[in-house]
């Protein structure tokens, strides 16, 4: 099942979640059981496309051994390899929970109502735009670079570009780009001690770094763990808002300023539950319970706050929009809109404004984070940055990636530098700039045995380079 580069004592804290589940898919195959019901969320998460097939291989030995395996997935070959498809939507949140198409593949790319199957019938060509070439913005150059199976390995990475890091499970790339790199990079941009600059780490030398203003890794970490955050105050559209509430005539004539319709300060919050809109129970022996607060409702706010509206809505039924909704209901005020645009176009419009924070899952709080991220690029430019994303299409659909991907373009497109760790095909190709480490897992990988356009890449005669030749042959533009 693709794990043959793990060694036999690793510790099993260390491993990832896909790789946990793998292990427990191989235990599986070798019980020779029958009669049971496998049901496996995304296991393809981690995979190479090359080892997709050991995998979908491993699957159907379960079948045919008479056992029913339901996998939850959105790899597009996955898809294709299943015997029967069970479509949810239409949409995501709120407006999803249907089943909008069942059946065989032509049932979905048949079905009007079914994104899934729209993608499908119609997948997107690569790539989508012109790759950015010259040298002009300079190069990052990492010499020497040996933490964990790295090889000594010298990798130089365009400025102001797409550049994409793959190759195959353990080969080393999360070892150098968020174990060198990102370290390496920071201790550079840090303050000089005894005027020398702090020595890059896990690597010989570091060249590039001053043309950056900072580096920031955009990951799946949660962007708050109570529910006062969440994505209007995270995003910057919040106090925009607030203030357009305390601008009311009903607010002027009580004297009340932007602070009245805060849910973090005291004033015009619900005391009781100090703005929180839920309570918590403390269960002896049990886990503590999250019960909506009975003073306000659930709304955060006292009754009296309520009363201000602004274009027909209180201050709390505003939380309770959806991004998609708020992005509509204040396109005029572009301060507001400029927060919220980025959320609705990476496929983030059906989360409502005041959803907390540890409701979101991670895929959500990453895509969260960038879409703050492209809406400073929008506003004052920023110094120039180096994102640093590992594998960002985990829990995105089909139709997503590509959503994602246009949001890596513009913030390259606004002179940052934007690495992605990835082994999604479809990222791959829109790339300018791939680095392929290999050629295999652990101690049989840590190079660089492969870089340049996805193009040169896909002529080099790596698992990388076979798998990215037939998928850009099939989505030429």
């Amino acid at each position: 099942v693709g794990l043959g580069y793990l060694t036999l004592d690793r510790a099993a804290p260390t491993l990832s979640g896909g790789e946990a589940q793998r292990i427990r898919l191989a235990a599986s195959l070798g019980a020779g059981l029958q009669g049971v019901c496998y049901v496996l969320d995304e296991p393809t998460i981690g995979l190479h496309p090359r080892d997709n097939g050991m995998l979908l291989g491993a699957l159907r030995e379960l079948a045919a051994a008479g056992n029913t395996v339901v996998v939850v997935e959105h790899d597009e070959e996955t898809i294709r390899s299943a015997e029967h498809l069970v479509d949810l939507g239409p949409g995501a949140g709120r407006r999803g929970g249907r089943v909008v198409a069942e059946g065989n593949l032509a049932a979905l790319t048949a079905s009007g109502e079914s994104l899934t199957g729209r993608a499908l019938a119609d997948p997107p060509r690569h790539p989508s735009r012109p790759r950015r070439t010259g040298a002009e913005a300079g190069v990052l150059a990492v010499r020497g670079a040996r933490r964990h199976n790295l090889q000594g390995v010298d990798a130089e990475l365009p400025l102001g570009r797409l550049v994409c890091v793959t190759g195959v499970s353990g080969s080393g790339k999360s070892s150098l780009v968020r174990e060198v790199l990102e370290p390496s990079v920071r201790a550079r941009l840090g303050r000089r001690w005894g005027g020398r600059r702090p020595a890059p780490v896990g690597c010989r030398a570091l060249e590039g770094a001053e043309r950056l203003g900072r580096v920031l890794e955009v990951d799946q970490s949660p962007i708050g763990r109570t529910p006062r955050s969440c994505p209007a105050t995270y995003v910057g559209a919040w106090d925009p808002i607030r203030r357009l509430f305390a601008g009311t005539e009903q607010a002027r004539l009580r004297g009340w300023d932007a602070a009245r319709f805060s849910f973090n300060t005291a004033g015009g919050r619900c005391e009781a539950c100090r703005g929180q809109g839920t309570r918590t129970l403390e269960m002896h022996f049990l886990p503590d319970v999250q019960v909506p607060c009975e003073a306000c409702g659930g709304t955060r706010f006292e009754a009296e706050t309520r009363e201000v509206r602004y274009a027909g809505l209180s201050i709390d039924e505003v939380l309770a929009l959806s991004v998609e909704e708020a992005r509509e209901r204040f396109s005029a005020h572009p301060r507001i809109r400029r927060a919220l645009g980025p959320l609705d176009d990476l496929g983030l419009g059906y989360l409502s404004l005041g959803q907390p924070s540890p409701t979101l899952s991670g895929g959500e709080a990453q895509r969260l984070k960038l879409a703050a991220e492209l809406a400073k690029a929008q506003g004052r430019r920023a110094a120039p940055t180096l994102y640093l994303l590992d594998e960002p299409t985990v829990g995105l659909h089909i139709a997503d990636v590509q959503r994602l991907t246009d949001a890596l373009h513009a913030l390259a497109d606004a002179g940052h530098t934007v690495v992605v760790i990835e082994h999604n095909l479809d990222v791959v190709a829109e790339a300018d700039h791939v680095l392929d480490l290999g050629p295999e897992g652990g101690e049989a990988g840590g190079q660089v045995v492969a870089s340049g356009t996805p193009e040169a890449v896909a002529a080099a005669q790596t698992p990388t380079g076979r798998a990215l030749a037939g998928f850009l042959a099939s989505r030429a533009g």
